[in-house]
C-alpha cells in the first residue's frame, strides 16, 4: 500500500509545511495538471484547518493585525511602507486613534490571505478629546442618520 503525500492537518507544524508547500508549487511556474491539482489540495487542506483553528472573531482588527505582524516579523515601519503611509498613521492605527480605512483594509486582506471581514469589524478607538473622561473611547463604526437629518445638509 502507498503512503498518501498530503494528509488532513493535525498540527500547527504540519500546516506550516503544507502552507510553505503551496507557496513553493504557487511560485514554481508549473502549469500542469498534477501541480494544479496538487495546489488545488493542499488549498483545501489549508482552509479546512483555518476554518476550524479561525480565532479571528475573537479578535478585534488591530489585535489580529498585530499578531499577523508578529506572524511575519514586520514592525510598523514595514506595515508603513506596505500600505503607503505614513509611520505616523501606523502608529495611530496601531494605537487605536485611528481607524482602518477601506484602502487599508484591502490592502491587509490581500497581503494577509484574509477575508477583508477580518479587518472591517466595528472595535473601539480612543478619542484623544475625550481622554479626561474615564472611558475615553468610541465605536468605529458608521453612523446611520435618519432622511430628515440628512436632508438638512443638503
Amino acid at each position: 500500500m502507498t503512503t498518501l503525500k498530503y494528509k488532513v492537518i493535525t498540527s500547527k507544524t504540519q500546516y506550516k509545511e503544507y502552507s510553505n508547500a503551496l507557496e513553493e508549487l504557487i511560485f514554481s511556474g508549473s502549469k500542469d495538471r498534477n501541480t494544479k491539482d496538487e495546489i488545488a489540495l493542499l488549498t483545501l487542506l489549508i482552509e479546512k484547518w483555518d476554518a476550524e483553528h479561525n480565532t479571528f472573531d475573537e479578535l478585534n482588527p488591530i489585535q489580529l493585525l498585530q499578531s499577523l505582524m508578529e506572524d511575519h516579523n514586520m514592525k510598523a515601519k514595514d506595515l508603513a511602507e506596505l500600505l503607503d503611509h505614513s509611520k505616523g498613521y501606523v502608529s495611530d492605527i496601531l494605537n487605536y486613534k485611528k481607524g482602518l480605512s477601506k484602502d487599508v483594509i484591502r490592502k491587509l486582506a490581500e497581503y494577509y490571505k484574509v477575508s477583508q471581514e477580518a479587518f472591517n469589524r466595528p472595535y473601539k478607538l480612543t478619542v484623544p478629546e475625550n481622554s479626561h473622561l474615564r472611558n475615553a473611547s468610541v465605536m468605529n463604526t458608521a453612523k446611520k442618520m435618519n432622511d430628515n437629518k440628512a436632508l438638512a445638509y443638503l
